[in-house]
């Protein structure tokens, strides 16, 4: 007779993997299915952890190349770094994360099915020829890159996000493909190791999806570090040589075409849903025009017993909105009244300086017509900021006309990622411009610029 869960995930990305050890809390018996070798998925292993384990260690370079003198600390002869040691400590964090998945599915008594997982009907999971009953089923399988027609990855020459991760040179010329977050990142890295770093955009602008007056700042601050940018500009093929990889690029709009030569070309255009092999058609699972899992709000599919979670449903493609949601579903199977407010998801552009943003941005309430008043604040004004010789950017919060509530937030500058945190417990509660800005923050804090923002908001900031 098959074994016999209460919940099967299928994936142990941060999603799938929050998921399994939420509902194990809440009592039930649980196995996750994986293929890879490790937990943790595509974030913990090739994504987000490796990433900033790399944008960490360039990090520590630039600022004894550019910073440390500024602080008194002089040192002797030319800065050199070690990129094997570094690619190696960027594997030691991974397997310190995948490895702590590991201890934690062992504490809560979730049991690791390792293999590929195919829905075979509702109810029932195949594994490696072993079939697996079970009263629910949550898809949780992420994400891969999207290809660009044209464009043939080999992680060598032309890579993704993955082979961006393993380069065992600075290349002399890196080209990214995509001006998102993904491609800024890694562009960033190899530009500080010493890489001239072109970064080609098909839209008129980086990073599409943040506020417009925030992109733009950025475009400044990253020219100004060193790297270029085509923009309204579209790849429509590579050839790849021993010397390198030649692009053919055409204006956006149509035009005459030219070429650009690289050693390394990153595509980083996107990620699409991954859903090949998991059985969804037969078991009549629906999808939507763009092949993710269609889900009600509460991540039920069409076919009762069946839930989908994270990249491989609709919204924002980030592992921290995968947990919510893998937490939300759990409680949900439970009987609880999981929920997430995407409103309070925030997004973050790991750079430096970071870029962080929640809730929506002016375009988007211009286009709702909703009426609004904005407080904006700069780190150029903020002591801490100027202690640490990182004055670039600024703090701006979007509050509701009438009623003062905040309705979104947007940082470009020091330690973005961390501050924003703040903004968004505040949009989760429903706090107003004036709640945050009666709060006391510590002196001397970069915090204290959300506060000033805050009371620029009502046209009050005090240190400006």
């Amino acid at each position: 007779m098959p074994e016999s869960f209460d919940v099967i995930v299928i994936g142990a990305g941060p999603g799938g993997y929050v998921c399994a050890l939420r509902a194990a809390q809440l009592g039930m018996r649980v196995a996750c299915v994986e293929k890879r070798e490790t937990l943790g998925g595509t974030c913990l292993n090739v994504g987000c952890i490796p990433s900033k384990a790399l944008l960490q260690s360039s990090e520590h370079v630039e600022e004894a190349r550019h910073k440390l003198a500024d602080h008194g600390v002089v040192l002797n002869g030319e800065v050199r770094f070690d990129l094997a040691r570094m690619l190696a400590r960027k594997d030691e964090v991974v397997a310190a994360n995948v490895k702590g998945v590991e201890f934690l599915f062992r504490k809560n008594k979730v049991t690791w099915l390792k293999g590929e997982g195919r829905i075979l009907s509702p109810g029932r999971v195949a594994v490696n020829g072993e079939t697996y009953e079970t009263r629910h089923i949550v898809v949780a399988t992420g994400s891969e890159s999207i290809p660009l027609p044209g464009v043939e990855v080999d992680e060598r020459r032309i890579v993704t996000s993955t082979g961006g991760l393993e380069l065992d040179r600075v290349p002399g010329h890196l080209v990214v493909i995509g001006g998102g977050y993904i491609g800024l990142e890694l562009g960033s890295v190899w530009r500080r190791l010493g890489a001239e770093v072109t970064v080609v955009e098909f839209l008129d602008r980086i990073v599409p999806g943040m506020d417009g007056e925030v992109g733009k700042a950025f475009e400044r601050i990253l020219t100004k570090q060193g790297l270029k940018f085509c923009l309204k500009t579209k790849v429509t093929g590579a050839r790849a040589g021993n010397e390198g990889v030649t692009l053919t690029l055409e204006p956006a709009a149509g035009g005459p075409a030219e070429e650009l030569r690289a050693d390394v070309v990153l595509v980083a255009i996107g990620r699409r849903p991954y859903t090949g092999g998991l059985g969804l058609d037969a078991a009549g699972v629906a999808l939507d025009e763009r092949g993710r899992v269609r889900v009600d709000a509460h991540y039920a599919t069409n076919v009762p017993g069946i839930w989908a979670i994270g990249d491989v449903i609709a919204g924002p493609m980030l592992a921290h909105k995968a947990e919510e949601e893998g937490v939300a579903v759990a409680e949900r199977i439970a009987g609880q009244a999981g929920h997430v407010n995407y409103e309070a998801i925030p997004g973050v552009v790991y750079t430096w300086p970071e870029v962080a943003s929640v809730g929506r941005t002016e375009e988007q309430l211009k286009e709702e017509g909703v009426a609004y008043k904005a407080g904006k604040f700069p780190f150029t004004a903020n002591g801490r900021a100027r202690a640490m010789g990182d004055t670039d950017g600024f703090v701006k919060i979007l509050a509701d006309a009438a009623t003062d509530r905040i309705l979104g937030a947007h940082i470009i500058g020091p330690d973005a990622g961390t501050l924003i945190a703040e903004l968004a417990l505040a949009i989760e509660f429903g706090a107003s411009a004036e709640d945050v800005a009666r709060t006391s923050h510590a002196h001397p804090s970069l915090s204290e610029a959300v506060k000033e923002a805050a009371l620029a908001v009502a046209g009050r900031a005090l240190h400006i």
